[in-house]
C-alpha cells in the first residue's frame, strides 16, 4: 500500500488498508477510501482576528521562531506568525502595533534566500510601524537598507557576553547593564551598518551585534532574546513590545473565554449542534468546558476508548467531565477492535494508522447514533492549538515537509460539519491557564500530554492485552509517585516504556525471565527541546522496588537520561 503526503495541514489522516503479514489468517479486510486533502474537513491556517491589535512575527524558518511569540504572549500582549513571504494585503488586514523579524537558517546575500517584499516595507513606512530584527532578521534589516554582511571569521553558537557600545543610551537596552550574557547562534555578521542605522552593541567576535535607527522606528539584534539561556532576553523584548511599540496588555484568557462564549452562540444559533471527541487531556478537557458553557447540553462529547488508554483512564475521565464539569459526554468502548487490528503490528507508523483509521470509523458510528437520536450536528468541535497552525503557515524553505497531526482534523467532508476551534490561537501554557480561569480543577489542567495511539506506541513491539495491562500498572506506580514526591508539576511528561526485551532476574529463590521498562521523565516548556529531569535517586529506588515488586512481569526499570535533540520525547 503506498503512502502519500501532502504538503499541507489539511489532512491530517490517510486512511489505508494495512494488512499484517504476521497473521493474515486473522485479518478481517475492510474496504477504506483514499480520499484527497481537498475532501476532508478544511482546516484554516489564518486565525482572522482581524479586529484586535497584534504584533507580527515574520518567521524565516528558525527554529526559535515560536518561542518569540511565546514571550510576547507572556506579556499579555497579543501576537500571530506569518511566513515571512507573506502578503501585504494580508498583513494590512490588520492593526499592526509591531512587527519582529525572526532568525534563519539561510544567508541573505545567497541566491534564493527568502526576504520580506517591497510591499511589505512600503506597508512598514506607510504606518511607521516599528520593526525588530533578531539574528537573520537583523541580516535582512541591513540588507535591505544598504548594510554589508559578510560570513563571520568564526562561526558564534552559545553563550557570548555583549557590550552596550560607549555612551550608548537606546530604549531598546533600557535598564541592562554595560555587559549581560546572550545566546548567538549565527555563522555570518554584519560588516557595515546601513546608513541612519548607528551601533549600540558589540562582542569580541562582532563589533555590530545590536542597532538602531530611531527616526525609522528600526532595530536589529544579532543574538536571540527569546530564549531561555539569554537571562535579559524578556528585558530587551518588552522594552520593544511594550515601551517602544506601545503595544497593551490586555491579553488575558478570562476576557478570551467570554469572547469565544458568545461568538460560538452567534455562530451555532439557539438550537444547533455540535459533535467532539474528548480523550480526558488538558487541550480537550478546556475546550469541551468551553463549549459546555457556550451551549450546554446541545454539545455532544464522545470518548472512545481505544484499549490503550492509562490506568482507569475512561471511567475517571467519565467521573471528571460529567459530575464535576456538567459536560454532555458518551463513552464507547472499543478496546477489542483496536486491539485486534493491532495484532502483529510492531511498525509504530503503522499503529498510528490503524490507531487513527479505527478512531474515525467508531466516531462516524456515534456521530450516527446521535443523529439518530434526534441530534443534527453541524459543527464539529476540535483541540488544535497554534503550534499546529504555525506549523502550516511557517517558512520551510525549498525541502521541508510539514509534519502531520494525530487530531480528528481527518474526518471527511462527506460528514459536512463545520469546524469550531476555540484554542486554535493558544499555546499550551495559555491553554492551561484559560482551563483555570473556567474553574477547571487544577490536577485536569495540570496532566502531563498523553499521545493520540496512547499506550500502543509505548510498548515497543507487538501490542496485545496483557502487555497493555502490565503498562498501565507500571505507569499508575510512577504517576502516583510522582504526586506523593512533588515532583509531577515540576516535570514536562513523563511516562514508562515497556521494552522488547527481556532479563533474567530472582525473586525469592526463584529465577525469572520477565519484561524490561523503561520510566521517561523530562523537563520543557514548549515540547519542542527537553532535557531528562533528574529525578532522585530514592524517588526513583522506590519507583522501582513497587514496579518490580508489585507488577507481575516487569523484573528490571531503567530510567532514560536522553535529551531532545538528539532523541525524542516519545519513544515511538
Amino acid at each position: 500500500v503506498s503512502e502519500s503526503r501532502q504538503p499541507s495541514a489539511h489532512n491530517c489522516v490517510l486512511i489505508v488498508d494495512l494488512i499484517s503479514k504476521a497473521k493474515p489468517a486473522e485479518y478481517k479486510p475492510k474496504v477504506f477510501i483514499i480520499m484527497d486533502s481537498k475532501e476532508y474537513l478544511a482546516q484554516s491556517s489564518r486565525l482572522g482576528n482581524l479586529g484586535r491589535p497584534q504584533v507580527a512575527i515574520l518567521d524565516f524558518g528558525s527554529q526559535y521562531s515560536h518561542l518569540i511569540a511565546r514571550r510576547v504572549r507572556e506579556m499579555h500582549v497579543y501576537c500571530e506568525l506569518y511566513s515571512c513571504l507573506v502578503k501585504a494585503e494580508e498583513l494590512a488586514e490588520h492593526e499592526l502595533t509591531a512587527i519582529i523579524l525572526s532568525g534563519g537558517p539561510s544567508s541573505v546575500y545567497e541566491e534564493g534566500a527568502p526576504h520580506v517584499s517591497p510591499e511589505v516595507w512600503k506597508l512598514v513606512e506607510d504606518r511607521n510601524i516599528p520593526v525588530l530584527g533578531i539574528c537573520y532578521g537583523m541580516q535582512e534589516l541591513a540588507h535591505t537598507f544598504g548594510g554589508i554582511v559578510a560570513p563571520g571569521l568564526k562561526h558564534e553558537y552559545g553563550k557570548a557576553m555583549v557590550s552596550r557600545v560607549e555612551g550608548c543610551s537606546s530604549p531598546l537596552l533600557e535598564g541592562l547593564p554595560s555587559e549581560f550574557q546572550m545566546w548567538m547562534s549565527h555563522g555570518d555578521r554584519l560588516d557595515k551598518v546601513p546608513d541612519g542605522f548607528k551601533p549600540v552593541g558589540e562582542t569580541s567576535n562582532a563589533p555590530y551585534v545590536a542597532m538602531e535607527n530611531s527616526e525609522k522606528r528600526m532595530w536589529g539584534l544579532q543574538f536571540h532574546p527569546e530564549v531561555t539561556h539569554s537571562p535579559m532576553g524578556p528585558t530587551i523584548l518588552k522594552n520593544f513590545v511594550v515601551n517602544i511599540a506601545g503595544a497593551k496588555p490586555d491579553w488575558v484568557m478570562t476576557d478570551y473565554a467570554n469572547e469565544f462564549i458568545e461568538e460560538v452562540r452567534e455562530k451555532v444559533g439557539p438550537t444547533g449542534h455540535v459533535i467532539g471527541a474528548v480523550s480526558g487531556g488538558v487541550d480537550s478537557t478546556v475546550a469541551a468546558v468551553l463549549m459546555t458553557k457556550a451551549i450546554g447540553d446541545r454539545f455532544h462529547a464522545v470518548m472512545v476508548d481505544n484499549g490503550c488508554l492509562r490506568k482507569d483512564e475512561a471511567k475517571m475521565c467519565l467521573k471528571r467531565m460529567r459530575e464535576d464539569c456538567h459536560v454532555n459526554l458518551r463513552c464507547v468502548d472499543a478496546a477489542d477492535r483496536f486491539l485486534n487490528l493491532l495484532k502483529g503490528v510492531t511498525d509504530p507508523e503503522k499503529k498510528r494508522k490503524i490507531i487513527g483509521t479505527e478512531f474515525i470509523h467508531v466516531f462516524q458510528e456515534e456521530a450516527a447514533k446521535i443523529e439518530a437520536e434526534g441530534y443534527h450536528c453541524d459543527f464539529l468541535l476540535q483541540g488544535t492549538l497554534y503550534p499546529d497552525v504555525i506549523e502550516s503557515i511557517s517558512y520551510k524553505g525549498p525541502s521541508a515537509t510539514i509534519k502531520t497531526h494525530h487530531n480528528v482534523g481527518g474526518l471527511p467532508a462527506s460528514m459536512k460539519l463545520k469546524l469550531i476551534e476555540p484554542l486554535r490561537e493558544l499555546f499550551k501554557d495559555e491553554v492551561r491557564e484559560l482551563g483555570m480561569a473556567l474553574g477547571i480543577d487544577e490536577a485536569s489542567v495540570w496532566r502531563h500530554p498523553f499521545p493520540g495511539p496512547g499506550l500502543a506506541i509505548r510498548i515497543l513491539g507487538e501490542v496485545t492485552a496483557e502487555r497493555v495491562k502490565i503498562l498501565q500498572e507500571a505507569d499508575a506506580i510512577m504517576i502516583e509517585e510522582l504526586y506523593r514526591s512533588d515532583h509531577y508539576r515540576k516535570i514536562g511528561q513523563a511516562f514508562v516504556v515497556l521494552l522488547p526485551v527481556k532479563s533474567v532476574g530472582v525473586m525469592g529463590d526463584g529465577r525469572t525471565y520477565e519484561n524490561v521498562a523503561c520510566v521517561r521523565c523530562v523537563e520543557t516548556t514548549d515540547y519542542m527541546t527537553a532535557d531528562f529531569y533528574h529525578l532522585p535517586y530514592d524517588v526513583m529506588g522506590t519507583m522501582s522496588s513497587r514496579i518490580i515488586n508489585e507488577v507481575r512481569g516487569i523484573n528490571r526499570l531503567c530510567y532514560d537520561i536522553s535529551s531532545k535533540p538528539p532523541a525524542t520525547i516519545e519513544w515511538e
